[in-house]
This record gives C-alpha cells, structure tokens and sequence, in this order.
C-alpha cells in the first residue's frame, strides 16, 4: 500500500528480492494491456506515478510524491518556499538502506560535495523526487512498462493523461454523490423524497470517502466505480443500479 492511505497500491522495492521478478512484472504489464483492451475494469488502484510511468512519463512532482509519501512531500514543500540559507545543510546525496546498510548516494556527479543552496535548491528537489519516486523500483517499472507495450499500441494511450488513464483501467476512487444519489433505485415503496431514504443520505453526506467506499463495497462486493459513473454499476447479471429496497414491516 502507498503511505497516503489503504486503497491505493505501488511496486515495491522489497519485490526485487524475489525470484524470476522482472518476468513477473512484464507479465503483469501484459495483463494491465489485456485488460485495457478489453475495456475490463481492474478492482485495485495504483498510485499516480503508476499511471505516468505506464505512459512513459517521468517528469515526476510533488503532487506525484505526495501520493507515496505524504511526510516527504511536506518536507520538500518546506524547501521549496522557504529560504534554506544557513539554516540547513544538504548536498546532493541520500543515505540508503541497502539490506540494511547504509550507503551514500550522489544524486548528480559528485553530489556528495556539492553543497545545496537558494539557488540550486529547485535542482535538487527534482532530483529527489525522481530519486524517491525510482528508489528501488526502476527495474521492475522498466518490466511491467514493457509487456504493457506488448500488447498496447502506443497510439491508443498516447492521447491519455495519468488520471485519464487511471479512470479507463480502474474507474474512480473519489465518490460523486450526486451522480450516485440520481443513479440509485428505490423498491417496495422507497422513493427519492421517503423520510428513510433523506435520512440515508443525510448520513452518506457526512461519511469520507473511505466510509462511503466502503459501504459501496459492503453492499456491491466492490469499491471500484466505472469512468462512466454510478449509471454504469455491473451486477453478476449485467448491468445493475444501486439499489435501496423496503423490507419488513415497519414494528
């Protein structure tokens, strides 16, 4: 899982242990390429930078750091709008943990002596970032990218951003209430305006959305939302809305 929260997943570097793993990952970009293809929608989210590198962007940000590391993020942000003169003392190198020892790594030729400054501070973000983005994962990433483009041809993702492409292979992971409330069903004497059904949504209202995916999981068997909204929900049998239905009796 990524460090923001517990519904979006990234590589890890702890995979490049593992056997055959390269052909693991190039078979895995395979399957995202099938999938794409077929128009079947994946029930697992990625981080954003998932998506880039599937496109082949590295120009990473904050905003893409943000997404894998929330504390790391804050802590460039701070450098970026604050003025760093003799206040920190950074060069262009990171201490790693390589199965558990701890080596100095240059993040530009001779980085380790090159001292970060006001000036230079910008460069040295961007090369953390693309350091903290990587850090053990270029390889597997190199891999899964590959067997993606083995079976995608690259025209037909070419016109995608990271969020458009996220939407076409798992939907979306930020709930509209809106669209969810105008595509719901109600049975057995429910309708839109019945005091029980405004008391339902009174509650959603005041849920996040972690709550309200899960209450759509707990009642669909899934959390994953179509790119075409609530309107496109699948049952076992096909298409199916969301659905309240009356049940019982009212003692």
């Amino acid at each position: 899982y990524s460090a923001s929260d517990m519904y979006t997943v990234q590589i890890s570097p702890i995979s490049a242990f593992q056997e055959h793993v390269l052909e693991w990952f190039q078979f895995a970009g395979r399957i995202l390429g099938v999938a794409l293809i077929h128009q079947y929608l994946l029930d697992a989210f990625f981080t954003r930078p998932f998506y880039k590198a599937l496109l082949k962007d590295t120009n990473w940000t904050l905003s893409d750091l943000e997404t894998l590391d929330p504390e790391y993020c804050q802590s460039l942000m701070w450098i970026k709008e604050n003025d760093i003169t003799d206040v920190l003392d950074l060069t262009f190198s990171v201490t790693e943990d390589k199965c558990g020892q701890l080596i100095e790594r240059d993040l530009k030729e001779n980085g380790r002596n090159i001292q970060v400054t006001e000036k230079n501070k910008t460069e040295y973000i961007t090369r953390l970032i693309k350091w903290r983005v990587e850090r053990g994962v270029q390889k597997q990433t190199e891999a899964l990218v590959k067997g993606f483009y083995e079976v995608v041809d690259p025209k037909l993702v070419q016109m995608f951003d990271a969020r458009e492409l996220e939407l076409v292979l798992c939907g979306t992971i930020e709930i509209d209430l809106n669209d969810w409330k105008k595509n719901t069903d109600y049975r057995s004497g429910y309708h839109s305006t019945h005091q029980v059904i405004l008391w339902f949504w009174q509650a959603v209202e005041r849920f996040d959305n972690d709550q309200k995916l899960k209450l759509l999981q707990f009642v669909t068997g899934t959390s994953s939302i179509p790119y075409e909204g609530f309107n496109a929900l699948r049952g076992s049998n096909g298409p199916r809305k969301f659905c309240i239905e009356r049940w019982g009796t009212l003692d």
